[in-house]
């Protein structure tokens, strides 16, 4: 009986198919590597850079603040609240964010938009001067863009501000919209007609848009105050954070690109910022703070007499809080507050 078994491979044929493989796994993985710095270019130059306020604090340079001691760094987060329909824009959520000099404390310190301080003459991109007047902070970013924000609170401050990021609302609603919506639950029903926030009592599955508005409403929610405002959406925030984790947004390549080019798109930042790889460097730095060591508290402050619906700082407590992040030191045992 004949043996039918096929004669192994010539070895010439047997190193034709391994080229032939070595070169299509070489294919490939060039076309993902390709794919993957296309992907990173394209979230790359998603971010802003603010060349305006960079252009304007140059342009005010002599009148601003030493830099912070011993290394320290003071970044300041502002959300942007665009309104297209007013052709305005106001910094309604503010986050100064203190690294200290040996990376091993970070004070977070929220700034109510509803404070009432005095606002200082801001460079205009016309080459002209804001009116410097005593108004609500959040008005000096509609005045004079991120640059005036920054000037404002170094003036009240004696602060530094050394580098600023500016998250758009708009792009907040994307991020959510890339995560599948976010549940919340509500005792009560909510209506604020100034934002949009109709909800029933009961949990609903919040939409970009529909998220937005939850977290901006605020006169007809709650008590009115803007305390309950940022109450709420630091609730909100750990809110998005879980369902980020328990629903494996951060492992699902698909899911998580989709996040980050919503997040991306909604950064403006100064050149010290702008660029995954200099965020990433801000990401890292903040991770390498130890476990309670991050200090989160609002301006000690206190109602306006002239009107409860705003804010002024609470003396001497303010002032102790602004000088020891200017050392930066712990806050002294006099500084408390949420």
């Amino acid at each position: 009986m004949l043996d039918e078994t096929p004669a192994p491979p010539e070895p010439r044929a047997r190193h034709r198919k391994l080229r032939i493989l070595a070169l299509a796994t070489a294919v490939v993985i060039a076309l993902g590597s390709a794919a993957g710095f296309w992907l990173y270019l394209h979230l790359d130059g998603n971010i802003h850079t603010d060349t305006a306020a960079e252009q304007a604090l140059a342009q005010e340079a002599a009148k601003r603040p030493k830099p912070a001691a011993d290394n320290a760094e003071n970044i300041l987060l502002m959300g942007s609240d665009y309104r297209p329909e007013l052709g305005s824009a106001r910094s309604d959520t503010v986050l100064l964010i203190h690294l200290s000099g040996d990376g091993r404390r970070a004070q977070v310190i929220n700034i109510p938009r509803d404070l009432m301080v005095n606002i200082p003459a801001c460079p205009t991109s016309g080459g002209g001067y804001t009116k410097a007047q005593y108004a609500q902070f959040n008005w000096s970013f509609d005045f004079g863009g991120a640059a005036c924000s920054i000037l404002t609170l170094e003036q009240l401050t004696g602060i530094r501000i050394d580098h600023h990021i500016v998250l758009g609302f708009d792009g907040f609603a994307k991020i959510i919209d890339a995560i599948g919506g976010v549940p919340v639950t509500l005792s009560t029903a909510e209506n604020d007609p100034n934002v949009g926030d109709f909800l029933t009592a009961g949990t609903h599955l919040l939409n970009g848009q529909q998220a937005l508005a939850y977290v901006r409403a605020r006169e007809y929610v709650g008590d009115g105050s803007d305390t309950n405002r940022m109450a709420r959406q630091q609730q909100f925030m750990r809110i998005v954070s879980a369902k980020m984790r328990s629903d494996g947004v951060l492992f699902d390549p698909v899911r998580l690109y989709r996040v980050l080019d919503a997040a991306t798109s909604a950064i403006t930042a100064d050149p010290g910022l702008d660029s995954l790889s200099k965020l990433y460097g801000l990401v890292e730095q903040l991770r390498a703070v130890p476990a309670g060591q991050v200090d989160f508290r609002t301006i000690p402050r206190q109602p306006y007499p002239v009107d409860p619906n705003r804010d002024v700082l609470v003396q001497p407590a303010a002032d102790q809080m602004f000088a020891a992040l200017r050392a930066d030191r712990p806050y002294p045992a006099s500084v408390t507050g949420s």
